[in-house]
């Protein structure tokens, strides 16, 4: 824990193509947490449009951000254009460098991975990216949450509400996380068990992997080239 005199900055980044879940919803969590500010940034202070289409606006550009304590990096589809872009890979880089503790949410883990932040660690992911891990150096696991020191990867998309609250009580008690469960009503039951490939039934999981199959083509071609600028050898065995 963090004593609760101690003011927290926190720090989502947004970017165009993003699932708004993967930050609003861990948003829900943070901009809770006592004593903090969250802040939120992207490369420009335009607003930026996720991958249906809703527009959120930024609070700072990168370079106005604060030193951080806490840096979330949501996922979505995105991703692709954040692995080559070194302005936001530097300032991931650098607050990384710094931070207390560093949440990454469905593919952003491939974001950090970009970034050189993945090699040797235990991560998690989107289920559909989850083949992509190893290429930036991760031991991939299908945990809903993991944790690796100071590392929190959440899964897909909602799992990033799970990990908001584990970081949550990680950081000010497991009273003042519950308490911002409570509030946000977090109590799940879902219409059909079929949130994860192994629960799904086979039809649906096809069906699902035949949709985003050259998504994680392109995932894959891209974490080669990133694999090779960092000098990771393919598999992730670093």
């Amino acid at each position: 824990m963090i004593p609760a005199d101690q003011h927290l900055n926190i720090g989502s980044v947004i970017f165009d193509g993003m699932d708004q879940i993967d930050f609003t919803g861990p948003f829900e969590v943070l901009a809770r947490i006592p004593n903090s500010t969250l802040h939120i940034g992207s490369k420009t202070l335009d607003p930026i449009t996720d991958t249906r289409g809703l527009k959120i606006l930024p609070e700072k550009t990168l370079e106005d951000m604060p030193k951080l304590d806490i840096l979330h990096v949501p996922g979505g589809p995105g991703q692709e254009d954040l692995m080559e872009d070194e302005d936001y890979l530097s300032f991931i880089r650098t607050q990384a460098e710094g931070a207390k503790y560093v949440f990454s949410v469905c593919t952003g883990a491939l974001i950090c991975g970009a970034a050189g932040l993945l090699r040797g660690k235990r991560a998690t992911t989107h289920w559909a990216a989850m083949e992509v891990l190893p290429y930036l150096g991760a031991i991939p696991l299908t945990d809903r949450v993991v944790i690796e020191g100071n590392y929190y990867f959440a899964g897909g998309v909602t799992s990033g509400i799970d990990g908001a609250l584990k970081l949550a009580a990680d950081i000010r008690g497991d009273d003042a996380a519950m308490q911002i469960q409570l509030y946000m009503q977090y109590h799940p039951e879902p219409p059909f068990d079929a949130g994860t490939p192994d629960r799904a039934p086979a039809e649906v999981v096809e069906r699902s992997r035949n949709s985003v199959k050259e998504l994680t083509a392109r995932r894959i071609e891209t974490a080669k080239r990133i694999a090779s600028k960092l000098d990771l050898p393919y598999g992730g065995k670093a």
